[in-house]
């Protein structure tokens, strides 16, 4: 055996292993990446479907075309700025005035609270709050580790775990307390 020889055989085993510690390198982070990655937001029945925004007017203005007549981009500009005679505006329902006691919050755990039917982990869970929604704080336990919340949109009542809402002024609860 020549020394050009032996050379090829080291070089070819090396080679070897490194394919196969870089395709177990590989294989491992796309498994750790996977397993990794948050579980999607739970969707609860109570839940609200998100409504897509209508698009505005303007964005469906029609582009003047460059040495068209003006008095065609005259009519299309004026036909895309009319209004929509079929929109009315909708009033948005009042809030109902609050119990003595009670205040409006706003839900801050980023993954959504756990409405329960009655204070502690073991209960059963009735429903769930989505982060950021508004609620109405009814009253506190005994060992203030738990609140009671009223949900405005449905008007669900149940218990969640303290210190995951945040207190929200407004005008209304402003000029209740005034």
């Amino acid at each position: 055996m020549s020394w050009s020889g032996i050379f090829k055989f080291l070089l070819g085993f090396l080679i070897a292993i490194a394919l196969l510690v870089g395709s177990g390198v590989a294989v491992a982070l796309y498994f750790v990446t996977k397993l990794t990655a948050p579980p999607p937001k739970p969707i609860f029945a109570n839940d609200k479907p998100i409504a897509k925004p209508k698009p505005s007017p303007v964005a469906n203005k029609p582009a003047t075309v460059a040495g068209a007549s003006p008095a065609t981009n005259a009519t299309e500009t004026v036909s895309a700025e009319q209004p929509d005679a079929t929109s009315t505006p909708t009033e948005t329902p009042s809030p109902k005035p609050l119990e003595p006691g009670a205040y409006r919050a706003r839900v801050t755990w980023r993954d959504g609270l756990i409405l329960r039917d009655s204070p502690g982990t073991e209960s059963r869970r009735i429903g769930g709050i989505g982060y950021n929604q508004q609620i109405v704080v009814v009253t506190e336990s005994e060992d203030k580790r738990w609140i009671k919340i009223r949900v405005e949109e449905n008007n669900e009542e149940g218990w969640v775990k303290a210190g995951n809402v945040e207190r929200v002024e407004s005008e209304q609860t402003q000029t209740a307390t005034e």
